[in-house]
Order: structure tokens, then C-alpha cells, then sequence
């Protein structure tokens, strides 16, 4: 079989993809896959490094607001359809999946025109603007929040799950938090904001500092890269010993960590919620304000309608608020069972089995 993936801008669009290639990978060695993105996207860094065969085409995103721009979008979409074709016709594919973002729309229209069976998957509890238009067109729309089903057309939709998710849900509890220089055997929180960072999470995460020093849990805390030189000036870390608190730039071995961990708190992205739901995770989640159509809220509102998570909002996100609520889970072992057997019930741990039985009942 031949698969050509396309999506791409963020790592919501790609890891999703990667994880489940390599899934299809491990069953089905033989197939043959391709990957379609934009030179200037985050795939065209991180695909490669996977060893799968990759192509660009140029596009670009429209503009909300009325814009000259726009007109060029529109020349850039028709151009790279023809691009597409082209590439499509080389390499011959059974299907086309498409994870979001602009390249996945002119590719999987593309596909569509040639005749070739196509799915989109759509990672969040809102669409995307992409993956709205596609729908018209795909043979199937993979989901991973019953709440989007809305949005398709009903016989399309398919609830699969994120791929992300069965690829994590195989690690198992390792000692992975000594590397961090914590106690692998006491209770830990794993606090983030995504791979560059967010502002207010690391505002309140100072805040917390002390307060954090006086409690008998651990806290593992990636600043992300652009606030780690001013946290380390702002808190002094060069001449402060931390016992019980382990702050790094960026964490490497994330899905590790987190299978190691009592509790996360972070962002409300898809693959994050599928990575800590398919470990059985309680959170707490500070969505981002600043996301298309606000959709990391919506995400986070499911699973907070659910008892699996807890949501504070970007607004309401302060050092003492944080401790508070990471408190009133932690150090209650009845509510962090049940807020953990709650993820797990969330949680779609054979994601990708489920999309590539997709794939597998469209060729």
C-alpha cells in the first residue's frame, strides 16, 4: 500500500501523522509513504529527521480581515493544486490523509479531483477552517472529540482519536525524573506551556516558587526556551538549591515524564490531551486565549465536563490560584482516583488502529 500524508504549520498537525506512520510501520512494513508539506513549515524541519520521503508545495494561509494579501492566497491555492497533481501522480498513492493546516488543502483537494479516496482528520474540538472546506469533498473525516461531529457531514465522520495517543499509552513507568534530579517515588506535577512557552504559566509559576518550596510534592517545570535565561536571572537559580522543584528549558522525553507523573499542567492542545487522557492522567488546563477560534477552551471543556480535568482560565491564572488547585487534587487521593479513571475513559488508546481501519475499508 502507498499512503501520502499531508498537514502541517504545527506540531498538532504533524506528530499526529508521524505517530501514526509509524504505527503502520510496525504492522505493515512494506508500505510506502509520503509526506507533502511547505518549506517554511515546522514539518519541513521535523519530518525529514523521520526518514520518509518528503515534498513541498507553497501556500498560505487567508487572512480574517479583508486584505490584499488574500488575492494572493487564492493564486498560491490554484498553483499548488496543479503542484499536487503532480506529485500525487508521481508517487501513485491508495490514499490521501490530510492533518490540518493550508498545504493539507490543496493536497487533499487535489487527491479528490484525481479520484483517489481521501480522509481529514481533524485533531480539535473545533474544525479547522481547512478541514471545514475538505469535508465536502473527502471520502471520510476522522475526529477525536465527539463534540466536532457537528460540524461534518454525519455519514463522514468516523471517531478514531489522536495516533499520538497509542503511541504514548506503550511507554511504561520508568525512572525517567532522575534525569530531572527528582525522587522517581514521590508525587509529581509536570507544569508546561508548550514547546516555545507561554507567558502567564511562567508568570504564575514564579509566583508559586515558594509556596511550591513548602509542600511535599515535586514539580517538574519546562519554561520553554525564549523565558528560561529570565527565569534563571529572575529566581537567581545559579546560587539557589532546589530540593523538590526541577525547572529545564524544554523537556525532551515528554510521553516519558508524563507516564511517570501524578499530574499535569499545562496547555489544552489535541495531542497533548491525547497523550495524558491515553496514560489516565488527571490535569489541569490553562487554554491558550490566543489560538483560531478559541479552540483549546472548547477542548478543555469537554474534559472538564467529563471530571477528568480542571480548567483555569489564561485571565484568571495566578501563582496562588495554581498551588490551590494542584493541592486540592494532589494531596486528595479520592479525587485524584477518580479524576484519573475519568481520563482514562477518555483516553482512545488504539487511535491509530482505528484510522488505519479506516484506511483500510476506503481502498
Amino acid at each position: 500500500m502507498k499512503i501520502l500524508i499531508t498537514g502541517g504549520g504545527t506540531g498538532g498537525h504533524i506528530y499526529p501523522a508521524l505517530a501514526f506512520v509509524n504505527y503502520v510501520k510496525q504492522i505493515e512494513p512494506d508500505t510506502e509513504f509520503m509526506y507533502v508539506g511547505t518549506k517554511i513549515g515546522l514539518e519541513s524541519k521535523i519530518v525529514p529527521k523521520y526518514n520518509i520521503p518528503f515534498k513541498t508545495i507553497k501556500i498560505q494561509g487567508f487572512k480574517r480581515s479583508l486584505s490584499p494579501q488574500n488575492i494572493k492566497t487564492v493564486y498560491l491555492f490554484l498553483n499548488s493544486i496543479g503542484k499536487a497533481k503532480k506529485i500525487i501522480k508521481d508517487f501513485q498513492p491508495d490514499v490521501v490523509i490530510g492533518t490540518g493546516g493550508y498545504v493539507s488543502g490543496s493536497v487533499v483537494y487535489a487527491a479528490k479531483q484525481l479520484k483517489i479516496p481521501t480522509i481529514v482528520h481533524e485533531q480539535n474540538s473545533i474544525p479547522g477552517i481547512t478541514n471545514k472546506f475538505l469535508s465536502k469533498y473527502v471520502t471520510k473525516v476522522a475526529i477525536c472529540f465527539p463534540d466536532v461531529a457537528e460540524y461534518f457531514p454525519k455519514e463522514k465522520v468516523v471517531l478514531t482519536g489522536n495516533p499520538r495517543a497509542q503511541e504514548v499509552v506503550m511507554i511504561k513507568k520508568t525512572d525517567v525524573l532522575k534525569e530531572y534530579g527528582l525522587d522517581p517515588e514521590q508525587k509529581t506535577v509536570v507544569i508546561f506551556g508548550g514547546s516555545r512557552g507561554a507567558l502567564k504559566i511562567n508568570q504564575a509559576f514564579i509566583e508559586a516558587l515558594p509556596l511550591f518550596e513548602q509542600r511535599n510534592y515535586q514539580v517538574l517545570y519546562a519554561s520553554g526556551e525564549r523565558y528560561y535565561k529570565e527565569l534563571q536571572e529572575t529566581l537567581n537559580l545559579s546560587k539557589k538549591k532546589l530540593t523538590n522543584i526541577s525547572i529545564q528549558p524544554y523537556i525532551d522525553k515528554m510521553a516519558e515524564v508524563l507516564a511517570a507523573a501524578d499530574l499535569m499542567v499545562g496547555r489544552a492542545g489535541a495531542t497533548s490531551i491525547a497523550e495524558f487522557t491515553a496514560l489516565g492522567l488527571p490535569a489541569i488546563l490553562v487554554p491558550s486565549p490566543y489560538v483560531t477560534n478559541d479552540h483549546q477552551t472548547k477542548n478543555a471543556q469537554s474534559l472538564v465536563k467529563s471530571g477528568a480535568v480542571e480548567m483555569i482560565t489564561d485571565q484568571e491564572l495566578t501563582g496562588l490560584k495554581l498551588v490551590t488547585e494542584i493541592d486540592a487534587i494532589l494531596l486528595d487521593e479520592t479525587r485524584h482516583q477518580a479524576m484519573a479513571a475519568a481520563s482514562k475513559k477518555e483516553g482512545i488508546p488504539d487511535a491509530s488502529e482505528r484510522l488505519y481501519k479506516v484506511v483500510k475499508e476506503i481502498t
